[in-house]
């Protein structure tokens, strides 16, 4: 079955932009995921299609080919053998392309899978990207793909600025509802990078689709994201990693499943379901991680089967859920300690929640009534970021 949706490799491979057509020598940031409907990596797509103008291939976090599963472990510089060109890592000593790895390229594209989600630190390593290629003077032209959730729905407050880490360098809500090349139009003019950023946009795609409307194949963008279920969940649920609570790292359904030993499924689900919780249902699970937290220990815990994905908000959902594992285990639930993504000084929970706010409501010390003022966007958020948006 054809696709729906046309990805912005395609069209740019189709109909060449005047950027492509006339550069001499192109870097590509791209991973495992930036593949086009036949499943041919896009530096193969580009390469074939535009002979001789690859230059340099870029990979941000887990690496190139997604090979880094845990988080926070950088990956080397290379060499592609495939190609004759360097592979720079943009999580390694540094996050930011220096001037050096853009020597001898004169456009930087970008084609990379966004989730649709803050913490989601690629649109992050595309803002490195714009401020260096700004001050490298090449443009950035950015291969628009589908955002995993759609584009009509926003969850979450917007993050403050006190609280910006490599998990959030603009004030955008936990659920974004924009795609990556909307978002870099956005970032460009809201954080001033000061790059000439063109996007090459998709055709076919609709704001009021999620994934499976779009025709296409999930790839996994990240190791821990095997599914679009688990992207479904990951705005609320990337909370847990900020907490002493496996976020199900180290099984085959991370984010759709967690828990931890000391947890009583039973009773967990019990109180949960008491918070009037929509679109999902919450099955008791164990569970044993072969990584990260609890680690080959036998875990008691949830797993999240969306079942309506229209009425389903995951940031609210685990904002419930923690308050229910926080009110019924006080003394075994923890907050995790820095560092995170490259903090060193403000709790993870709060970087990536994007204030204090969300830990003050599961400690008890906002009312649970405002859960939904806490779990909601701004209403108007669309309307503010609408002369950036493409579709």
């Amino acid at each position: 079955m054809t696709p729906a949706t046309t990805i912005g490799l395609e069209v740019a491979c189709q109909s060449p932009p005047d950027l492509l057509r006339s550069c001499k020598r192109f870097g590509l940031v791209s991973n495992q995921a930036s593949v086009d409907r036949q499943f041919r990596h896009a530096a193969d797509v580009l390469h074939t299609r535009f002979p001789g103008k690859l230059g340099a291939l870029f990979g941000p976090q887990h690496g190139l080919w997604s090979t880094e599963q845990d988080n926070m472990i950088e990956t080397g510089h290379a060499r592609s053998d495939r190609f004759g060109v360097p592979v720079w890592s943009l999580y390694s000593e540094t996050r930011k392309p220096s001037q050096q790895m853009l020597d001898g390229l004169d456009l930087l594209v970008v084609d990379l899978q966004d989730v649709g989600t803050r913490v989601y630190t690629y649109v992050w390593t595309l803002t490195h990207c714009l401020e260096a290629c700004a001050q490298k003077g090449i443009p950035v032209l950015v291969l628009d793909r589908p955002n995993p959730l759609g584009g009509d729905v926003a969850e979450g407050p917007l993050l403050d600025l006190r609280w910006q880490s490599f998990v959030g360098r603009a004030s955008v809500p936990m659920r974004h509802a924009m795609t990556l090349g909307e978002l870099a139009r956005w970032c460009n003019d809201a954080m001033g990078l000061g790059a000439d950023v063109r996007v090459v946009p998709m055709q076919g795609w609709r704001r009021a689709m999620l994934w499976p409307e779009t025709g296409r194949a999930w790839v996994p963008p990240s190791p821990n994201l095997p599914r679009f279920e688990g992207a479904l969940v990951y705005p609320g649920q990337v909370l847990l990693e900020g907490t002493n609570l496996s976020e199900g790292r180290g099984t085959t359904t991370p984010f759709e499943q967690f828990g931890a030993p000391w947890l009583d499924p039973w009773q967990l689900q019990a109180l949960v379901s008491t918070h009037d919780l929509r679109g999902v249902a919450v099955r008791p699970v164990r569970f044993e991680p072969t990584f990260q937290k609890h680690a080959n220990a036998a875990c008691g815990g949830l797993f999240l089967h969306v079942t309506d994905a229209a009425a389903f908000r995951s940031y609210r959902t685990t904002l419930a859920i923690l308050r229910a594992v926080r009110e019924l285990w006080p003394r075994a639930f923890e907050w995790r300690q820095p560092p995170y993504e490259y903090e060193h000084v403000h709790l993870p929970i709060d970087i990536l929640a994007g204030s204090p706010a969300a830990r003050e409501f599961v400690d008890g010390e906002r009312p649970l009534r405002d859960l939904d003022v806490l779990a909601a966007a701004p209403a108007d958020w669309l309307k503010r970021v609408r002369r950036f948006l493409l579709y």
